[in-house]
């Protein structure tokens, strides 16, 4: 796979079309699908007008943004993707409908070709066994919006060609995108390992401990996160993120370090999705009035410790069930959800016999084994270690 290589992208949805933008930013022909005609025209029509605004910017040239937008030809029939050597799908997140496009598409694509899926949540083995040829199958999971978000996870499926990864890794790089590889298991690093950072912060709410101005202006002026956990809910849509904490927690058996919540299963129920229906958490109607925050200095640090370091310990978690390097796994973090910190460097400034007490505390309060120290602290306080 080099830039000669024909890319695919089937669905134009926001996530599709920036990926075909990434992908002919990259100096590649790109050929994007969507089964409706409309949904292509529609992404072509705004990748035109994102040149403008680069151009306008300075950020751009004229010939360079007109070049960009010639490298990608809207195609209304599948057929059109034959001549791919790469195909990345960004359709609706359902296993079903995944695994009869890939089975439909190895039958049109050459046999050397590789189908990549940009999938969040669902199992890349379990999309790879629709084909015949599995072993080229892998996850490229973007994060959105995809040209400016420069993390991808490079999830390999069991059935994943031994050097597949490594050849995506390249890719991606080429693509001045910073890869993280990890293995196929729910959420992959980022959706699993920030799964505290909704669910706890919910939880302190349901407590009465403090309001959600509170809490989230606690973890921006206390933790450096440049949006609160409730303000974040609201830009992705508290539907989507809903869906994903659920997704998550089935995957893992029930597992109660992800259960959702009743509250934002409520703001689902009423439509209340955040910015996109003009009400979330928050409300954003013309003229609204936004909460202030209260607490003192010390309620604030409580508040931000106690999400902080239930997202340590998942990232630990993470590392000791061999997701992904320590590296990589606070790469993930500070590329893919803009943390101020990677959790594992953070857990070490911290100190890790803090973060261990902290969680050993929690679970004696609460009996509940969401709050269950990781292994891995356990046994670095025990051996006097850190993550690095």
């Amino acid at each position: 796979m080099d830039k000669s290589t024909i890319i695919g992208v089937i669905g134009a949805g926001t996530m599709g079309s920036g990926i075909a933008q990434v992908a002919a930013q990259a100096g590649h022909a790109v050929v994007l699908f969507d089964a409706r005609k409309e949904a292509v025209d529609k992404a072509i029509a705004g990748l035109a007008k994102t040149m403008d605004k680069l151009v306008e910017k300075g950020k751009l040239t004229a010939d360079a943004a007109k070049a960009l937008l010639g490298r990608i030809a809207p195609a209304h029939d599948l057929k059109q993707l034959a001549g791919c050597g790469l195909v990345i799908e960004a359709i609706i997140e359902d296993l079903g409908i995944k695994k009869k496009l890939f089975a439909d598409l190895e039958a049109l694509i050459a046999a050397d070709a590789v189908l990549a899926t940009n999938t969040s949540s669902l199992s890349v083995t379990a999309i790879a066994a629709a084909c015949k040829k599995p072993e080229r199958v892998i996850g490229l999971h973007f994060f959105n919006p995809a040209p400016l978000l420069p993390l991808v996870e490079v999830v390999p499926g069991l059935a994943s060609g031994t050097e597949l990864a490594a050849r995506s890794s390249q890719l991606m790089a080429l693509w001045n995108k910073t890869p993280v590889i990890c293995k196929d298991t729910p959420g992959f690093i980022v959706n699993r390992v920030a799964r505290p950072f909704y669910g706890e912060a919910i939880r302190i709410f349901e407590e009465g401990i403090a309001d959600m101005a509170t809490i989230d202006h606690a973890m921006k002026t206390v933790g450096g996160f440049k949006m609160g956990p409730f303000e974040l809910m609201d830009l992705i849509g508290n539907d989507t993120n809903f869906t994903v904490t659920k997704t998550v927690w089935e995957s893992f058996f029930y597992d109660p370090r992800y259960r959702p919540s009743f509250t934002q299963q409520r703001q689902v129920e009423a439509g209340w999705l955040g910015r996109k229906t003009g009400r979330g958490y928050y409300a954003y109607a013309d003229g609204a009035i936004q909460p202030t925050p209260s607490g003192n200095a010390q309620v604030h640090a409580d508040i931000c410790w106690r999400v902080l370091v239930m997202l340590i310990n998942e990232a630990a978690e993470a590392l000791h069930m061999g997701i992904a390097s320590r590296e990589d796994i606070d790469m993930a973090m500070t590329k893919g959800v803009n943390y101020p910190k990677g959790l594992l460097k953070w857990a070490d400034e911290k100190g890790l016999a803090n973060c261990l007490s902290t969680l050993e505390r929690l679970q004696a309060e609460y009996g509940e084994d969401r709050y269950r120290p990781s292994p891995l602290l356990r046994r670095s306080v025990r051996e006097s270690k850190t993550f690095y």
